[in-house]
């Protein structure tokens, strides 16, 4: 990134993708309560990164897990930014060619006609989240298709770059490590399973996958992370998840 950060700090990629850099949720300067609550990330660009980067980054328990959409939207952007190349042409470059993901973007204009709208906690329609800088934190629309083929690459265990990812770089807990996005769970089953969620006003989903025994289940769903019954969601995934564990 050809910016100087505030006291020099240096971050490594790892610490970025596994969430263990010291990085706030979000930056300082997008405070969610002065925001557009129905497109909060929209309006932060360019100019509000580099301002916080240069000015206000600072680091508070570096080494612990702290989950953080300002890191991985950091990761993004900063992988775009030595490529020379736009998030979504790297994303379809480097991804979705690859694993037969025809329907993904990180483009709304790319599927607006073919998107099931999201609900906000009312249950009525609301806006898409427009992730603009901070895309790497959650600016993919996909598929269960899609999806179904990235779980399937996953499987494939000659496949050098999606088994770094799922490598562990980090324990969180005694239940729980973390590779570099995914989360590694260890108690579920014989085999660990790798997981991850997301959500915006309009969605919730999930992904989990056991490359094993080979299954995996993924929930995709336009109940807002905001809905107190988005916990469901997730419920309903490992249920179905267990379903899929061999009987004794």
């Amino acid at each position: 990134m050809k910016t100087p950060i505030n006291n020099n700090t240096k971050i490594s990629f790892l610490r970025l993708a596994n969430h263990t850099s010291g990085l706030p949720g979000l930056p300082s300067n997008l405070e969610l309560t002065k925001v557009n609550p129905k497109n909060p990330y929209k309006e932060y660009r360019e100019k509000e990164l580099y301002k916080y980067l240069t000015e206000s980054l600072e680091l508070s328990n570096k080494g612990e897990y702290l989950y953080s959409n300002l890191a991985v939207g950091l990761l993004g952007y900063t992988l775009s930014e030595i490529e020379n190349d736009t998030y979504e042409h790297l994303l379809q470059k480097k991804i979705f060619s690859n694993y037969n993901m025809r329907n993904s973007t990180s483009v709304l204009d790319n599927i607006k006609g073919d998107l099931v709208a999201g609900l906000n906690t009312a249950g009525e329609e609301t806006s898409n989240w427009e992730f603009s800088v901070l895309a790497g934190a959650g600016g993919i629309f996909s598929t269960v298709e899609d999806l179904s083929n990235f779980a399937i690459a996953q499987f494939d265990q000659t496949n050098k770059a999606l088994q770094l990812t799922k490598g562990k770089t980090f324990e969180i807990n005694d239940d729980m490590d973390i590779g570099l996005g995914w989360h590694i769970l260890k108690s579920q089953a014989d085999n660990n399973w790798y997981y991850h969620m997301g959500g915006t006003g309009g969605y919730t989903s999930t992904m989990i996958i056991d490359d094993v025994s080979k299954n995996g289940i993924i929930v995709l769903s336009n109940v807002s992370a905001y809905n107190p019954n988005m916990v469901n969601v997730e419920k309903m995934s490992f249920e179905l998840m267990k379903t899929l564990l061999p009987s004794e």
